[in-house]
C-alpha cells in the first residue's frame, strides 16, 4: 500500500505531524539589529503552518555563534520573546515548530562580537561573509576544555530558553561546516585531546550537545541534523566515514525525534561514503525515524519514502517561492519555480 505523505505521522508518543512534509531550515537574516525575531518573520512563518513540521532558520545560542547579518538568537530576553510570537502564531495556524539551534564555528566573525572565533582547531578558511563580502574569515582559536564545556552548556540554555518561547521541540545544527561538523572532520578538527583523532573522540562534542539538550527537553524533543559526505568549507577525507558511523551508532540508542540530514542534492554519491548518497549512508547506520533533503519534488520524495529510503521530507526553496505548498499539492496545482531574486523578500 502506498504511502501518503499528506497523511498524519506520529513522530513519537509526544509529537504527532498532520503530514509528512518539513519546512527545511532557510537562513533568511531577516531578524533586527538585536537579532530578535520580526514581524515580517511571524507571517512568514504562520504561512507555512500546513507543513507537518517547520524547522526555524539556523538560530544562533550566543553573541559568538554569529557569522552572517541579522540572523536571530535565543540568547536574550528580548529574543525569546520576538520568538514566542512567531511560535504562538504557528501553532495559531494548527502548526508545529522546532528552533535549529546553531553556532557557526570558525565561519564566525568578531565583527558581530567581541572575543575569539572559536573552532575545534586553529584552522580559517579562505573566503568572506555572505551579505558582507568586506569582511575577510579570520584564524580561529581551537577551544579549550573549558571553552568545550561552556559550549555545550549554551546549546542547553538555548534549548530551554526555546521552550520558554514556545517551540514544540529542538534540532540541532550538526552540519554544513559549522562548529559541530567541524569536529567530526578531520580537514577541521586536529585536536591531540579527548576530543580529536579518534572516532569517539571527534564525536564526543555533538553527543555531548545531544545529550545536554536531551537533559532539558527530552528525547521525544530533540532532532539533529548532520552532513557525513557534503563538504562545505571542508576536503574530504576517507577517515571521516568511521566518524560518522560511531557517530550514527550512538544517535541510535537516543531514541531522537528524528535525524535529519544536511545536503543540498541528496543525488550527491561520496567517495569517502564509499559511494553512497547521503540518505543511503544515514539509513544504513540509523534505524529511527530520518528526513530525507535535498533537491526532491512532492513525488520523488513519495517514491523515495516509499521504497524506505527515509520517513519523512524537508522542503526548501519550494516553500519559500508558494507558502501555501501544501495546499498546491493537496489539489493538484502548479507551483512557483523559486528564484534567488525571492531571498531578498519574505512572502
Amino acid at each position: 500500500m502506498s504511502i501518503d505523505l499528506l497523511a498524519p505521522y506520529k513522530l513519537n508518543s509526544t509529537i504527532e505531524l498532520k503530514n509528512r512534509v518539513l519546512m527545511a531550515p532557510l537562513t533568511r537574516s531577516m531578524a533586527d539589529d538585536n537579532l530578535v525575531p520580526t514581524q515580517a518573520m511571524v507571517d512568514y512563518y504562520a504561512r507555512r503552518a500546513d507543513t507537518g513540521l517547520i524547522i526555524s532558520e539556523a538560530t544562533i545560542i550566543r553573541p559568538d555563534a554569529q557569522g552572517y547579518p541579522n540572523t536571530p538568537g535565543l540568547f536574550t530576553s528580548e529574543q525569546i520573546q520576538g520568538w514566542k510570537k512567531v511560535t504562538d502564531a504557528v501553532h495559531t495556524n494548527g502548526g508545529k515548530i522546532f528552533a535549529q539551534l546553531w553556532h557557526v564555528g570558525r565561519v564566525a566573525h568578531p565583527h558581530f562580537f567581541d572575543g575569539d572565533v572559536l573552532a575545534p582547531s586553529a584552522i580559517g578558511v579562505e573566503g568572506t561573509v555572505p551579505r558582507m563580502r568586506e569582511l575577510t574569515y579570520i584564524t580561529p582559536k581551537a577551544a579549550t576544555t573549558d571553552d568545550i564545556k561552556s559550549l555545550v552548556a549554551d546549546y542547553a540554555k538555548a534549548a530551554e530558553n526555546a521552550i520558554e518561547a514556545g517551540f514544540d521541540g529542538i534540532e540541532i545544527h550538526g552540519a554544513n561546516g559549522y562548529l559541530i561538523d567541524q569536529f567530526l572532520h578531520y580537514a577541521a578538527n586536529e585536536r591531540n585531546d579527548e576530543y580529536g583523532q579518534t572516532p569517539e573522540n571527534m564525536a564526543r562534542f555533538a553527543l555531548e550537545v545531544t545529550d545536554a539538550v536531551i537533559a532539558v527537553v527530552g528525547n521525544e524533543r530533540t532532532a539533529i541534523r548532520v552532513t557525513p559526505g557534503a563538504y562545505f568549507n571542508m576536503t574530504e577525507d576517507s577517515r571521516d566515514k568511521a566518524v560518522f558511523d560511531y557517530l550514527l551508532a550512538e544517535l541510535d540508542t537516543k531514541d531522537l525525534a528524528y535525524l535529519h540530514g544536511g545536503i543540498f542534492d541528496d543525488s550527491m554519491r561520496f567517495d569517502s561514503l564509499e559511494g553512497k548518497n547521503t540518505s543511503e549512508f544515514l539509513r544504513a547506520g540509523y534505524k529511527g525515524t530520518l528526513v530525507g533533503v535535498g533537491s526532491y519534488s512532492f513525488e520523488t520524495a513519495k517514491e523515495a519514502i516509499n521504497d524506505a529510503k527515509f520517513d519523512l521530507i524537508a522542503i526548501g526553496r519550494p516553500l519559500i517561492a508558494n507558502p501555501d505548498y501544501i495546499s498546491k499539492i493537496s489539489n493538484n496545482q502548479p507551483l512557483v519555480e523559486y528564484n534567488a531574486d525571492m531571498l531578498s523578500e519574505l512572502v
